[in-house]
């Protein structure tokens, strides 16, 4: 099987590369980046017999479709988000399936392009998107009613790396994290759909805090669109309670709360200086360098999934955990390992034939839970799943 990676010597590219050069059925991998600075570090734990390094530049989609038609057996995308576009539609060209972490919106009205080329194109399969999506799936496939279904997924420091104001250390790209706290969150409550605004997210009724084992309390933030997702699976009639959360330290919703009041991740330069400059560009250059990992610190990466509902006439809970640490022989981080292992798991699935869907894809529906998780685990994740029944 021959897999390629776009942005393979990324900080999740490099995980994807890892679990792939460790793959009996993986004959090559074409790791392809526009910097190869990062391929001496890699090769310190990496047997790179079956890499091939290759420079390119993604914003060619003729490039890209070039390099993909190498005959490659699968893709997988981890360029930057504005970047995926291109990734697909040479995917379809080259007719090449494709594998993306980012979320799909972008990429669905490729679907029927997708089907006359006799591929599969596959976003939304990293962590969060991804892992959490199968297990959702899978989860709501145990019940005949689901009334409640929250998932919670964050990475943070551990306890003893938390040594700054915000208990939280850069574990992937600084810049998407404050943007991620600018998007709107979709829930049901009460069986009503509403929505909390970017504007409101570390201040609205939904904020709450959640008991992790192991690791005690950790605050829930609004984080994506629910709905979207029971929607897909075909359950939002019975749904009583759902939304998405991210889950940081205590803390984190008092810290930003007066920022965003104050504008501080406004994209709108600021007038009277003598550059072009936003408050969101001003934190990434100030607080990204003081937020970073010291090479014996350990992030941490936790799920925690709860579903509720009814199965043979009964009441039914349903609890779906799992914690991921970097790995500091290699300096893999949580984060990235539960991406890039999850792009590399999917992608062999496709190659082997084990997901035959053509289309636009979703991990909700078209990966098959058991095997996955089966995988997850011979990789060191094992997911814990606490089932009550209630008479």
């Amino acid at each position: 099987m021959k897999i390629a990676v776009l942005g393979g010597l990324g900080i999740q590219g490099r995980a994807a590369i890892t679990d792939l050069s460790n793959s009996k059925i993986v004959d090559e991998v074409i790791c392809a980046d526009a910097n190869l600075d990062m391929w001496e570090n890699i090769s310190r734990w990496v047997d790179v017999k079956k890499i091939h390094p290759i420079k390119i530049n993604a914003d060619e989609t003729v490039e890209l479709t070039r390099l993909l038609g190498q005959e490659v057996d699968v893709a997988i995308d981890l360029l930057p988000s504005f970047l995926m576009t291109n990734a697909f539609e040479a995917a379809i060209e080259a007719g090449v399936p494709m594998i993306s972490t980012n979320y799909g919106s972008e990429i669905r009205p490729l679907h029927n392009a997708a089907m006359a080329a006799g591929i599969a194109l596959m976003p939304e399969c990293g962590l969060d998107p991804g892992i959490d999506l199968i297990i959702s799936g899978h989860a709501a496939r145990q019940f005949d009613e689901l009334h409640v279904i929250n998932t919670y997924c964050g990475g943070f420091p551990e306890k003893k790396a938390c040594d700054n104001p915000l208990n939280y250390k850069i574990s992937w790209n600084w810049d998407m994290v404050l943007r991620a706290q600018k998007r709107e969150s979709v829930f049901i409550k009460n069986r009503q759909r509403f929505v909390v605004s970017a504007d409101d997210q570390h201040d609205n009724e939904m904020i709450h805090r959640i008991n992790f084992p192991g690791l005690g309390e950790l605050e829930a933030v609004p984080n994506g669109d629910a709905v979207f997702y029971t929607d897909l699976l075909g359950i939002t009639d019975t749904i009583q309670q759902c939304g998405r959360y991210a889950l940081r330290w205590p803390g984190w919703c008092n810290f930003w709360r007066p920022l965003k009041k104050f504008g501080f991740l406004s994209d709108e330069p600021l007038s009277g200086l003598n550059c072009q400059v936003s408050p969101h560009q001003f934190l990434v250059n100030l607080m990204g360098p003081q937020l970073q990992y010291r090479d014996d610190e350990k992030d941490i990466v936790a799920m925690y999934n709860v579903f509720e509902g009814i199965k043979d006439g009964a009441k039914k809970s349903t609890i779906i955990s799992l914690k991921i640490e970097r790995d500091l022989n290699t300096g893999l981080f949580a984060m990235s390992i539960g991406v890039g292992y999850t792009a590399s798991i999917v992608a062999q699935m496709i190659g082997r034939g084990q997901i035959t869907q053509k289309g636009v894809l979703n991990p909700a529906i078209d990966v098959p839970y058991a095997l996955f998780m089966t995988e997850l685990s011979k990789r060191g994740i094992e997911a814990k799943e606490e089932i009550i029944h209630e008479a």
